[in-house]
């Protein structure tokens, strides 16, 4: 039975996730929203495809860790005589030429370390829509898997009939598999594995050597760092969601969506991670794509989430050849939700934009011209900010005026005033000031439940919903408000199922939710902290860092009974919420040294 004890391993153009057995169970390339080349994942009736294996002949047990500080991950593996050898499995990615090399190749670097084992690799690949590449040709070093529109390219110096056979072979010395397009490699493979291998190494570990982390966490934050950076697409700057496609919410859901998009809600949660971790090129690559998708909009109108190209078509269709993650489908490769109102998408936008005007260490700072630009998605959010929609929780089957969208209209009038203040164009700032406060008051009236005394998740409505957790970090109002104290004490009432969070208990298109949407309870650790309650802030985060899989990952969802992980993974949202908590938590350097 397949858990969500996978590594993730990955370079900014390709993804993969490892398994506790050193299988590839889920890979993506040339692009992380493309069909996934390995996909056993979500395809556990079927296992005669869709991974990638390395075993030794009668292995007996794997013991796997990342390399310090990198995006590399080491397997070692040991059968029954006490034969051992290493796997490293990343995607390679440096500096070379003066620019960034990530090529959409997938190395499985090998070293024979005790006796003289024996290794059977098992190559299956799939095509499009998860289906099985039948058509294999093959040379003196390298092995093509031929599809429709696609073909890729095994290259290695193990010996290939062993491989298409999946017979068991002596290690006697480095082996490196090479898997992605169908290019040829002009050097020996195992020559190549070994300079990507020191190469890759070398770049992460660059890289984290300049992030700004806090004092306690070190650990928790670093790989939540790089695991935000694998979840970006650097060619177009878009942060997908999850890695993966379909993994369900709980048990035997529906509830199977695909999240290998990039969501413009993410975009001010994952941009202030990026701007307290000071990886700013990161975040301007992500800024430049929500820019560039803000500038096609001829209206201000847009929709909640987009593919990493930008495009806004994705359409939803479900893979009948693939049978489910634990054969709990259906498989779905594309989002209908691109179809939503979402109007808090304004303020989500608006919110990441105004880095540019106030981060002085951004190369491009934001101009008039952009605040203009932006300027059409406020008259946006102030016509829309009162209108129903689907809401961040995208109910498929109804809408209501949603107070966090609301509220996050009126986040995207007051940050243009505060743009506008920063430009010194008053009398832009002064109008953006009056749409801001005719907004807040607006919704301070008609979302707030007198009979609950907290703001609820709907005008006029009396049900709870963890968003609302925010309004003291969107600056909706103070922490020392009574309002925001009794909202959340509402929340901690309704919405808390044992030690753990729901984003809300009633029913919705697929009835009442059945396990804690993680991020939530991240936002309740920043609520608390903003109320004085670090103590109990500080508890429930040490219990979520345990809750993270073997390799520091976080998924989408957590069951509050069994603490196992469902949902897509890694997911973007939990693994901001890692650093954004550890950030506020943490004893400052200063008291330290």
């Amino acid at each position: 039975m397949t858990t969500l004890e996978q590594a993730l391993v990955g370079n900014c153009s390709i993804s993969a996730l490892i398994d506790e057995r050193a299988s590839v169970v889920w890979a993506c390339l040339p692009r992380l929203d493309d069909d996934p080349v390995f996909c056993a994942l979500v395809n556990d009736d079927a296992p005669d495809y869709g991974r990638f294996d390395l075993a030794l002949s009668h292995q007996t047990h794997v013991k796997q860790h990342y390399v310090r500080n990198t995006a590399v991950l080491r397997s070692v593996l040991t059968d029954e005589y006490g034969q051992q050898l290493e796997v490293f499995d990343f995607a390679p990615r440096f500096e070379q030429f003066g620019r960034s090399f990530r090529p959409h190749t997938l190395v499985r670097h090998v070293r024979p370390l005790k006796g003289s084992p024996r290794l059977v690799v098992g190559v299956y690949p799939c095509g499009e829509q998860g289906r099985p590449l039948r058509q294999i040709t093959h040379g003196s070093h390298h092995v093509r898997y031929v599809g429709e529109q696609r073909t890729l390219r095994l290259t290695s110096n193990a010996p290939v009939t062993a491989v298409l056979d999946a017979r068991p072979f002596l290690v006697d010395g480095p082996i490196t598999f090479l898997f992605g397009d169908d290019e040829t490699v002009t050097d020996a493979p195992e020559l190549i594995g070994e300079r990507f291998l020191n190469s890759t190494r070398h770049y992460w570990q660059s890289w984290v050597r300049n992030l700004a982390v806090p004092y306690e966490w070190q650990d928790v934050v670093i790989r939540s760092a790089i695991t935000l950076k694998l979840n970006t697409f650097e060619d177009t700057g878009g942060v997908i969601a999850a890695v993966t496609s379909s993994i369900p919410e709980a048990p035997n859901t529906p509830r199977t969506w695909d999240y290998r998009f990039c969501w413009l809600r993410d975009a001010c949660f994952v941009v202030a991670a990026l701007n307290q971790l000071g990886v700013t090129q990161t975040m301007e690559g992500f800024l430049r794509y929500i820019i560039n998708i803000a500038a096609e909009s001829d209206d201000g109108y847009l929709q909640p989430v987009y593919k990493l190209n930008g495009q806004a078509r994705l359409d939803e269709m479900v893979i009948e050849s693939l049978t489910g993650y634990r054969g709990m489908g259906p498989v779905r490769f594309g989002n209908d939700a691109y179809h939503q109102v979402q109007n808090d998408v304004y303020g989500s936008v608006i919110l990441a934009a105004a880095h540019m005007f106030f981060d002085r260490r951004l190369p491009r700072q934001g101009d008039q011209q952009l605040f203009e630009q932006l300027e059409r998605l406020g008259h946006k959010a102030a016509k829309v900010y009162d209108t129903p929609d689907a809401g961040l929780w995208e109910f498929r089957g109804r809408a209501e005026v949603h107070t966090f969208s609301a509220v996050m209209c009126w986040a995207a009038c007051n940050t243009l005033a505060r743009i506008a203040q920063k430009l010194g164009l008053k009398e832009r700032h002064q109008a953006w000031v009056e749409q801001a406060d005719i907004m807040h008051r607006a919704i301070c009236t008609r979302a707030w439940n007198a009979d609950k005394r907290a703001f609820a998740s709907a005008f006029g409505g009396a049900d709870m919903d963890a968003s609302l957790l925010l309004l003291h970090r969107l600056g909706f109002i103070e922490a020392s408000d009574p309002r925001f104290e009794q909202t959340v004490e509402a929340i901690e009432r309704e919405l808390k199922q044992g030690e753990y969070f729901y984003r809300y208990v009633i029913p919705d298109d697929f009835g009442v939710p059945d396990v804690s949407f993680t991020v939530c309870n991240f936002w309740y650790i920043d609520a608390l902290v903003a109320l004085g309650r670090s103590d109990e802030a500080r508890t429930l985060y040490e219990r979520l860092i345990s809750q993270r899989n073997a390799f520091g990952l976080l998924s989408e969802d957590i069951d509050p009974t069994t603490g196992e992980l469902w949902g897509n993974m890694p997911q973007t949202y939990s693994m901001v919420g890692l650093i954004n908590s550890a950030r506020l938590l943490s004893k400052p350097w200063e008291e330290v040294f």
